[in-house]
């Protein structure tokens, strides 16, 4: 079977215009939100979608463009009997996300006092590979990106590499092409200007030919359109375009 990617957004933090990098894994009959950013609502609603469609919603790590939807996604009547939307994280990130500034308005959801109060909570541990749908696995990978700060990359069906935002990580990338048979890297991308909690264009193009053949670039500025043509052999990742991805699963 074929799982496949559309992107609701492509755009980095400050972009005005793509909306945030958030994503949609669809499977048949499953549908997997990857973060819920505050652009997150009006990118779905664009494309002719609504969140009553999202089966479960993964977080990566704690930033606006990532979490700042889910105050409006928590608030959508859900299918499931307990009637909450389920949300899918790192145990780490449970306790920072409840806390967060902009999940203030859920506090005061029907008294709630934890994150379970106002979503079915899933808690997930790196390293270690779960069944999503009869067609999706997922594994989360800690990678760096704010100093002190947890961030989850993502392994899909044990050969797709969906980076969180991070630092630029080589060797991270090497091992899991040449040891964990990685065919497809969908990575962050900050076009210009020094990399601090990013990867820059430019340390992407210092990878060897092999890896960059495998790259395809998100969580871009608004300055992409200077910039295509100059990517080496990476290609852009599209906002609201479908792709097919591949399917590398031992057991498939």
């Amino acid at each position: 079977m074929t799982i496949y990617l559309q992107m609701l957004g492509t755009g980095d933090a400050f972009s005005t215009k793509y909306y945030n990098n958030n994503a949609v894994l669809q499977d048949y009959g499953y549908t997997l939100l990857i973060d819920c950013g505050v652009t997150a609502p009006q990118a779905i609603k664009a494309l002719g979608k609504s969140f009553q469609e999202v089966t479960e919603t993964l977080i990566t790590h704690i930033h606006g463009d990532h979490i700042g939807g889910l105050a409006e996604l928590a608030g959508t009547p859900s299918q499931e009997p307990h009637g909450k939307m389920t949300l899918l994280l790192a145990e780490t990130l449970i306790e920072p996300l409840w806390q967060h500034p902009l999940l203030e308005p859920l506090h005061r959801k029907g008294g709630a006092r934890s994150l379970a109060d106002v979503f079915n909570v899933k808690p997930l541990k790196p390293d270690t590979p779960y069944t999503l749908s009869p067609s999706l696995t997922l594994e989360l990978i800690r990678t760096p990106h704010m100093p002190g700060k947890a961030s989850y990359s993502l392994l899909l069906n044990e050969c797709v590499f969906y980076s969180a935002d991070l630092t630029f990580q080589p060797e991270l990338l090497l091992h899991l092409v040449h040891n964990r048979g990685i065919t497809k890297i969908l990575h962050d991308c900050q076009l210009s200007g020094r990399g601090q909690v990013h990867t820059t264009l430019r340390e992407l193009l210092s990878l060897p030919e092999e890896i960059r053949k495998l790259i395809m670039l998100m969580h871009y500025s608004d300055e992409k359109p200077k910039f295509e043509g100059n990517t080496g052999e990476m290609e852009f990742l599209e906002q609201q375009v479908v792709y097919r991805l591949p399917d590398c699963r031992k057991d498939t």
